[in-house]
């Protein structure tokens, strides 16, 4: 099974290396010197690790072959691809790899069906579920502990406990509109009181 462990950003220096914008929790196992890696790209790759830094908090890396700026600018936005046996977990309890989350069912804590995992999307901030609900319409949901409560890969499910209005649009709508009208009428009945 293949994994993306990463993204090439720019060229740093003139002597191959390009910055890393890491897509794994687990960079020293598989960035590390010696790894090869697939790239998408194909036509890129494979590409072999020769050397590894950090450098003001981002991961630098040269690969054999290639030795300057240009070579390094060419690279740019490629992916690198890990071959991982599909049946490996990660080190951490709690981490799970993508493909593992992919077409977990979604149940809130009382049972509620939401939907099914199609993608997992790695932001900067945090990580999203995107969830495809039956009707075919998507809803995001955060991957933090306070909402995503179990994760169970035998019976392929994600168990959520989801503040109002992240799975129904409906109920936010409510509340906004509960909250903004008692606020109309407080504002209504002080403007008599100065009359």
């Amino acid at each position: 099974m293949q994994l993306v462990v990463a993204r090439i950003g720019r060229a740093h220096g003139i002597k191959g290396e390009v910055t890393v914008e890491v897509r794994t929790d687990e960079p020293e196992l598989r960035l590390g010197p010696g790894a090869v890696l697939a790239t998408d790209p194909a036509s890129a790759g494979p590409l072999t690790i020769e050397t590894g830094r950090v450098h003001s908090g981002r991961l630098l890396l040269r690969f054999e072959g290639v030795r300057d700026r240009t070579g390094a600018e060419a690279l740019r936005n490629t992916l690198l691809i890990a071959e991982i046996d599909p049946d490996e977990q990660p080190e951490d309890e709690g981490e799970y790899y993508d493909h593992q989350l992919i077409d977990l069912d979604v149940v809130t804590r009382d049972g509620q069906q939401v939907g099914r995992i199609t993608e997992i999307a790695h932001l900067p901030t945090q990580d999203l579920f995107v969830v495809e609900r039956p009707d075919g319409s998507e809803v995001l949901v955060p991957f933090v502990e306070q909402i995503v409560t179990e994760i169970d890969l035998e019976e392929q499910r994600a168990v959520i406990d989801p503040p109002p209005g992240l799975i129904d649009d409906r109920a936010a709508r409510d509340e906004v509109a509960d909250g903004h009208g008692a606020a109309s009428r407080d504002e209504t009945a002080a403007s008599r009181d100065e009359a």
